[in-house]
């Protein structure tokens, strides 16, 4: 496998993570806390002190499978680009919208994608596209929290989730 790894900030991280999961070629998915000012954050911290992080999912994909382009795209897909610290009924700064990278070679493709969602939209884009600080993975509870709770909130609609594992890469 030619695995790479990107970190994508999409509101809540529960739904961005199940998402993520379905489609082929992503590997592996945790869920965490970016680029913020504290050190080894709790999800409390996150909520309500201010820390700065937003909350991420971490990819691990397989980009002979899915190239970071049309990752990118489908993760495009369920994220309100154009909304300020809020996707869903989720609103705070740790909810805002980002893709943060570890390997330079992403800029340029992450620039395009952006370029090309960009004239979707007469509002500019409100999601950071810069390197990865730092990432701290979240308490275990958070993990495949939506596998463990099947009922639980997603702002990333159910039939996107459903749909994203039959996704033909040629399409994309």
């Amino acid at each position: 496998m030619n695995l790479h790894t990107i970190y994508l900030a999409g509101g809540c991280y529960w739904g961005v993570e199940k998402y993520m999961q379905h489609i082929p070629g992503v590997a592996e998915t945790e869920v965490g806390f970016a680029n913020g000012s504290t050190h080894h954050p709790t999800y409390q911290q996150v909520r309500y002190e201010n820390t700065g992080h937003a909350e991420t999912v971490r990819v691990v994909y397989d980009a002979d499978t899915v190239p970071l382009d049309k990752l990118l795209r489908l993760f495009f897909r369920i994220i309100d680009p154009v909304s300020v610290d809020q996707q869903g009924e989720d609103v705070g700064h740790q909810y805002r919208t980002g893709v943060y990278h570890t390997d330079e070679a992403d800029v340029p493709v992450i620039r395009a994608e952006l370029e090309k969602l960009q004239k979707q939209f007469d509002q500019p884009l409100a999601v950071e596209a810069c390197a990865l600080e730092h990432f701290y993975s979240a308490e275990e509870y958070h993990q495949k929290y939506l596998d463990k709770n099947p009922t639980g909130y997603c702002h990333v609609p159910w039939a996107a989730i459903n749909a994203v594992k039959d996704v033909r890469m040629e399409e994309v």
